[in-house]
């Protein structure tokens, strides 16, 4: 028995390290996370098959065999030395893996000099982002998360109306957004490339769509994203009145609204599904009723679309001039 475990134990693990059990990892802290994987597979995969080899070996050694249908068993008293044994070594290596995590989970959560800090935030069904130290006082609404490679981050993850959950499945941490709390994890992204985020929190109808993408782009790149985020939104060379008003709209819900990402709307070439299409919608409304629609989404809800979908908040996040724009675009792009 002792052989065949043994034989068995080397190649499962040997099969279970050649898996690639996570997506390509993207922080620092997905690398903690993998390693502890692979210590756990190693400790676990040994004790699994030695105890199916025990357990296969008694099935054939001491089944039942014709004309002992109605034969007792031997009396056995059982064996205390051996007893012992098996309740003290899972002990210790229990004692031992759970050592071992709780370092690995305070090195992940250790805080690290020059930390970004990026506010989370979860609302049915769609995620904002906000980054308190750099925007100098200019306040912007992100839907899609930009992060410098090679510079800590924390996330400050929080809900405004049921739980969620923030995960980046190539960052392997993911924690709850609760209600009436601020949750908290970091990383260090430190691979180039775009990542998708995810709900991992059954959240509502909507849910399967509260989705996301973050970008870890070089220091450059992610200060020029930002100043473009920052900057009053500006017509194109050669534009001047309503078109020029249209054409900031667009910027608009084409960026920093993050409209595209629910609506389907074909002059922006966004497909979203999570709200109604706004070519059908919108076609034909006046002004007071898309400003409307856009600050009190819940006033007037399209068929087949339940209130609360859409955030509320739109009347704070954006400007005058961006809300106006906003306005005067979506009113020429439905009415061509």
């Amino acid at each position: 028995m002792l052989v065949i475990g043994l034989i068995a134990s080397i190649i499962g693990i040997a099969i279970a390290l050649a898996i690639d059990w996570f997506p390509p990892l993207a922080s620092k802290q997905a690398k903690q996370v993998s390693d502890l994987f692979d210590v756990l597979l190693v400790a676990s995969i040994p004790v699994f098959v030695l105890v199916e080899v025990v357990v296969l070996f008694c099935v054939v050694k001491f089944r039942q065999r014709p004309g002992q249908e109605l034969m007792d068993g031997p009396p056995i008293h059982g064996n205390t030395g051996l007893e012992v044994v098996w309740t003290a070594v899972p002990a210790l290596l229990l004692v031992g893996l759970c050592t071992y995590t709780y370092f690995v989970l305070r090195s992940i959560e250790k805080p690290q000099p020059n930390t970004m800090i990026v506010n989370v935030t979860g609302q049915q069904f769609t995620w904002h982002f906000e980054y308190p130290q750099l925007a100098r006082g200019k306040k912007f609404n992100a839907v899609q998360l930009y992060l410098p490679k090679d510079r800590p981050v924390q996330f400050k993850v929080r809900t405004t109306d049921v739980i969620h959950d923030f995960w980046v499945p190539n960052f392997s941490i993911k924690i709850d957004a609760v209600p009436g709390i601020t949750t908290s994890y970091r990383i260090t992204p430190t691979k180039l490339g775009d990542y998708p985020i995810v709900c991992a929190e059954l959240c509502g109808i909507g849910h399967s769509t509260m989705r996301g993408t973050v970008h870890v782009v070089t220091q450059q790149k992610f200060r020029t994203w930002l100043r473009s985020q920052t900057a009053p939104p500006k017509a194109p060379a050669g534009t001047s009145g309503p078109a020029a008003q249209a054409a900031i709209g667009k910027q608009v819900f084409t960026g920093s609204a993050g409209c595209g990402g629910c609506h389907t709307l074909a002059d922006a070439g966004t497909s979203g599904k999570t709200g109604p299409d706004l070519d059908q919608v919108l076609k034909g409304q006046g002004d007071a009723f898309i400003r409307q629609s856009i600050v009190d989404p819940n006033a007037q809800i399209a068929k087949g679309f339940g209130k609360g979908i859409m955030p509320q908040d739109f009347g704070q996040t954006l400007s005058k001039q961006q809300l106006d724009a906003l306005v005067t675009y979506l009113k020429q792009a439905t009415n061509k």
